[in-house]
């Protein structure tokens, strides 16, 4: 702790700093109650999973995104314009945590598996100077053509871009943070010195009480879930 500035606290999002469901999803159901994600959408998704299953479960389920096939970029942003920081069910441990790391100056990177337009799109709702890592999504005349650009960024992938950064900044990984809630996490857990289990699944608990992480419950208070289903109320009585 010697040397702030060369340490890291390195966050998933979904599931570690927002409960269920995820981000993505969120989107969906969005586009689903506007009749933006239609019949073909889904044949095509189906399609592209029975054609890329030869090559593992990862390609089938994380890279295949030809639900959005043909959807305009315009409609995160109509997306995010519909939510606030008290809409979205934050775990308030979560961003504390992450406001404590940026007062002891180490530098906070989001690293997620969700799509990249998702996540900046609710950049506001984090800490100042939060750096976000995200899947990127393939875009052509405006509209997402349902693939990804390079890998989803899970498993092996979070890890690559913790190399990467540490890296860069000559971080150093020993002394640095990481939080993660699937066993998708693993790998960015196992990369630095400090990590944690946070609302773990079976999977990720079991890991890490074999590896001897910590392991932490971050939950909201009733308090803050009736702040939330106030604000959800009062947005959908505005609309």
């Amino acid at each position: 702790m010697n040397t702030p500035g060369k340490i890291a606290a390195f966050f998933d999002l979904d599931g570690t700093l927002l409960a269920p469901p995820s981000l993505e999803w969120r989107f969906i159901g969005y586009l689903i109650e506007r009749d933006e994600i239609r019949t073909e959408n889904m044949t095509h998704w189906v399609a592209e999973s029975a054609r890329t299953l030869r090559h593992g479960w990862r390609s089938a389920v994380f890279a295949n995104k030809h639900y959005l096939a043909g959807i305009h970029e315009s409609f995160v942003e109509e997306w995010a314009n519909t939510t606030t920081h008290g809409s979205l069910p934050w775990f308030a441990q979560g961003i504390d945590r992450m406001r404590r790391h940026l007062e002891c100056r180490h530098r906070v990177v989001l690293v997620t598996g969700t799509l990249a337009p998702l996540a900046h799109s609710i950049a506001n709702h984090l800490p100042p100077s939060v750096e976000i890592h995200a899947t990127n999504l393939e875009i052509r005349d405006g509209c997402f053509t349902g693939r990804i650009c390079g890998k989803h960024l899970s498993f092996e992938e979070k890890m690559r871009v913790i190399g990467e950064r540490a890296a860069e900044f000559d971080l150093d990984l020993v002394q640095s943070f990481a939080y993660g809630n699937e066993i998708s996490d693993v790998e960015m857990l196992q990369a630095v010195g400090r990590p944690a289990a946070v609302n773990a699944s079976w999977s990720l608990k079991r890991e890490a009480r074999r590896r001897g992480w910590r392991v932490y419950s971050w939950r909201d208070s009733p308090e803050e879930k009736g702040r939330r289903a106030n604000t959800a109320r009062a947005l959908k009585e505005a609309r």
